[in-house]
């Protein structure tokens, strides 16, 4: 389109349109300015502000001018131009006042280049809507589109959002696949290149809850808040393991007044989130009491949402070309401006996940908005990413992953036919594996931008060296084994250098819980789900024996510290110092401990100073908790660290020399391990 005015006029409708991709959403208000930015550019420095008068309608003053190039109303381009049927996407803007629209679109290095604009026409009210069509074809490897207003007047945006241009088609599998009709439990089988129909603008929610009543019920009203979501909603299944309800909180009773029947809380032991997961899967599938809706959206309990992202998942699951999974990013709840992570890949080598290439952990988005390139030609290292300074070049590339985590992922009701249910791993690795799986069987996953919950950081949790450590030992190796991991040889030594550091760290109970992990996976498949419920305790319990799984309510409880050896928190930051650093620690640690300092600690540690430069190097500190609660008092033991090193090794040869032996084991328990029968054993023993 030319530099002209706009005038195209689209009649409203009762009804969700269901060729919208996502709606133009505006910051609540209060939102401080670091919020805004996921939704606005504002310039701070000119008086006056956007006014939100709901999340889709706002007054901006005269003579502002504001930009959408933000992480919520920007268009990822490349996304849609990579797994969706659609070569172009239209704006449509519904505004009152006198304004220009400026439409732009961005390259994989973030380069702008500015696409068409024009003042929009409008009638003699002062409204006036406007349409642009973008073709989606210069987007294969990154890039977003978005729009900057220029008010003349003040001008209210009534509405404004991305559209496709035609309605979701039918999508071509890429494999063989399995649809099972939840009215009379029989199966169609179809094969690679069959068209399935275009699916139903509809989604089966599932959220999982232990001991979060009031985030539960957080969760729910966040959902029933907007008109729009909840019409898509057609059930909402809550699996309740704890024994803090969400039915007992004040603001329950509306939400199961307004939800119905479709909220169904269906109460169970700790079967840990695979437990939860798999339970919100077997009951949207089962054949008296199922659901009908083609997608089921997992979500967290203890998240913020954005309920527009609900609508925007479902719409790119809907018009994906063949069924696949739709990840939410996750944003930080503590700081929310902060993108925790944008997409996770296997590392193959070690497997183990890690941040998929040219993405970055906790990014900022006040301090690096979109618009942010950095250096015209920054150093990057290896693996491509930036040296020396943090910007947004790399947020315009698309991302790639294996899997996304169940913070917010759209599964395919196909996709669970197909491959069945999540394995019992309690927690860890039960979305990494369904996401290897699905990927196998031809249903890739896409962690998708403007698609996201908040929720708490890793870096606020201790769940690599607490009783989660057992899980996450444990569960990589099954996943390893069953994905038939060529070489473990990567894994075992990434597993031999945790354990010296955690050893080094003084975390014996760590090494403890792992060593437990090793033995569980090498017991086989057999008792995964005999175990799906003990083993928590029976870890816990484990954990009481050791000193630095004890959580005291503060270092003030204990004596003053006496004081450690000089420069204690120096850091070796080169390969002569690390040397230096790691010799005066494994000496310090053959020799046997002082008892005085199991009685007086010597030092008093954060998170971030704990160490193994410093902890290596004394025989008693306390560390903070990484939530900041409490504080865990860690002393140097020779005798229980050689033993546990001992078994640990042992157990590592173990791993290494029987790899394959397992690896068929699992392999050949996976499809049972995987089914609706196995787990109907486990959720209605008695049926």
């Amino acid at each position: 389109m030319s530099d002209s005015t706009l005038g195209t006029v689209h009649k409203a409708s009762a009804a969700i349109d269901t060729t919208r991709l996502g709606r133009i959403i505006l910051p609540k208000r209060g939102e401080p300015y670091d919020v805004r930015s996921l939704y606005i550019v504002e310039n701070e420095a000119v008086p006056g502000r956007v006014t939100a008068l709901s999340r889709t309608e706002a007054v901006i003053p005269a003579g502002i001018e504001v930009s959408f190039e933000t992480y919520f109303n920007a268009f990822p381009a490349s996304y849609w131009r990579r797994w969706s049927q659609l070569t172009e996407v239209e704006l449509r803007v519904d505004l009152t006042g006198d304004a220009r629209i400026d439409l732009y679109r961005s390259k994989i290095d973030g380069s702008r280049i500015a696409v068409t604009g024009g003042i929009v026409e409008t009638d003699e009210s002062g409204r006036g809507q406007a349409t642009f069509v973008i073709p989606l074809d210069q987007f294969e490897d990154g890039g977003w589109i978005w729009f900057d207003i220029t008010c003349e007047t003040e001008t209210v945006i009534h509405s404004a959002g991305w559209y496709a241009t035609k309605e979701a088609e039918g999508q071509v599998l890429k494999s063989e696949a399995t649809v099972v009709n939840v009215e009379t439990g029989a199966t169609k089988t179809y094969a690679a290149g069959d068209v399935l129909p275009a699916a139903a603008p509809q989604v089966t929610v599932g959220i999982p809850t232990f001991n979060r009543p009031t985030d539960a019920v957080a969760a729910l009203e966040a959902l029933a808040s907007d008109p729009e979501v909840d019409a898509v909603i057609e059930a909402l299944i809550m699996p309740d393991q704890g024994n803090q309800h969400p039915a007992d909180q004040p603001g329950f009773p509306a939400m199961e007044e307004h939800f119905g029947d479709r909220l169904r809380i269906v109460e169970q032991g700790n079967l840990g989130g695979s437990g939860g997961y798999s339970r919100i899967m077997y009951e949207a599938r089962h054949k008296t009491r199922g659901t009908k809706s083609p997608f089921i959206l997992y979500m967290d309990d203890d998240i913020a949402i954005e309920p527009d992202s609900v609508l925007r998942s479902l719409a790119a699951a809907r018009y994906a070309k063949s069924p696949m999974l739709i990840g939410g990013q996750m944003l930080n709840l503590q700081e929310r401006s902060h993108l925790h992570t944008m997409g996770e890949v296997i590392d193959r080598g070690s497997f183990m996940w890690t941040a998929a290439p040219h993405t970055h952990y906790d990014h900022d988005f006040y301090k690096h908005p979109l618009r942010d390139r950095g250096r015209s030609n920054p150093e990057r290292d290896s693996k491509g990413n930036v040296i020396g300074e943090t910007n947004s070049r790399d947020l315009h590339r698309r991302i790639d992953v294996d899997y996304n985590g169940w913070w917010m992922c759209m599964i395919p009701r196909v996709v669970a036919d197909t491959i069945g249910q999540p394995l019992p791993l309690f927690i860890k690795w039960d979305d990494g594996e369904f996401g290897l799986r699905a990927k196998d069987a031809g249903f890739p996953t896409a962690s998708w931008p403007g698609i996201a919950i908040w929720h708490m950081a890793w870096s606020d949790k201790d769940d690599a060296i607490d009783w989660q450590a057992y899980f996450h030992l444990r569960n990589r190796l099954i996943v390893a084994a069953m994905q038939g991991h060529d070489n473990p040889r990567g894994l075992v030594i990434s597993m031999a250098k945790a354990t010296a550091k955690h050893l080094l760290c003084l975390e014996y109970s760590t090494v403890a819980i792992q060593n437990e992990a090793m033995k569980d996976f090498l017991a086989g498949p057999e008792n995964l789900f005999d175990i799906l419920e003990t083993a928590l305790p029976r870890i816990n319990t484990l954990r009481k024996n050791f000193s630095d799984a004890t959580v005291i309510r503060s270092a003030s409880d204990l004596p003053a510290p006496s004081g450690g050896p000089a420069g204690l928190l120096n850091i070796p930051v080169n390969p002569v110092s690390k040397v230096k650093t790691l010799a005066q620690g494994l000496l310090n640690n053959t020799r046997p401990a002082e008892a005085r300092h199991h009685e007086v600690p010597q030092v008093n540690l954060p998170p971030i100073e704990a160490r193994w430069f410093s902890l290596s190097r004394i025989d008693g500190a306390t560390v903070t908790t990484a939530d900041g609660k409490g504080v865990v008092f860690r002393k140097r033991d020779r005798g229980q660290m050689l033993a546990l090193a001992k078994e640990s090794a042992a157990l590592q040869k173990q791993v290494m020399d029987r790899f394959d032996e397992m690896s068929e084991r699992y392999q050949a328990a996976h499809a049972e391990l995987t089914s609706r029968e196995a787990w109907k054993q486990i959720f209605e023993p008695e049926a």
